[in-house]
């Protein structure tokens, strides 16, 4: 699948078994990669924006307030107990002004193409086909908040989208997967 620029489209990590598969694998690689891909399917964020947090931008609060760097929009971001948890174990022992997700080159956090390496060869490794990268993150939290609250509107009012029909075929609601889900229904 492609965008209207022409470039290749990820996809949402549908499969929770696969997401727990590359949370271990990461878990064993690196503590920060790990933390990376939770804090992101978690979050719904973009890559950009997650890169640019310190620690003391998500250590005290059950909330936080980003900046989108592609809109220029504020966004709240909530933190579920899950999530709150892990960002507590993993600052533990960090500076509050401390990036979130350090680089080992110097004061600075990792860049979109450390990140993307990180994230698809995970996904690659743990046999997941299709393109990921790391908007793949912000399309698996997407995807699977949709799976659980079955609220489209609550979730493009998240995205910031202009509507319901760009959400779903954001978080890959596609007509192959309606077709299958009007094959089963019944009354």
């Amino acid at each position: 699948m492609t965008n209207r620029h022409g470039s290749n489209v990820v996809e949402p990590i549908r499969d929770l078994n696969k997401i727990e598969e590359i949370k271990k694998y990461l878990l064993n690689r690196s503590y920060r990669d790990y933390f990376l891909f939770t804090f992101g399917i978690n979050s719904g964020l973009r890559i950009s924006d997650i890169l640019s947090l310190r620690v003391d931008d998500v250590k005290y609060s059950s909330k936080f307030i980003v900046r989108e760097r592609k809109t220029g929009n504020k966004r709240k971001i909530i933190i579920s107990d899950k999530l709150r948890s892990e960002i507590e174990s993993y600052t533990k022992g960090k500076k509050d002004n401390e990036y979130l997700f350090p680089s080992q080159k110097g004061n600075k956090p990792i860049t979109r193409v450390q990140a993307w390496h990180i994230i698809h060869y995970a996904a690659k490794t743990c046999g997941i086909k299709g393109n990921i990268g790391t908007h793949t993150l912000r399309k698996t939290f997407g995807y699977h908040f949709y799976q659980q609250s079955k609220d489209v509107a609550m979730l493009q009012y998240i995205f910031g989208h202009s509507s319901p029909s760009i959400t779903l075929r954001y978080i890959g609601i596609n007509d192959e997967m309606v077709e299958e889900a009007l094959r089963r229904f019944s009354l």
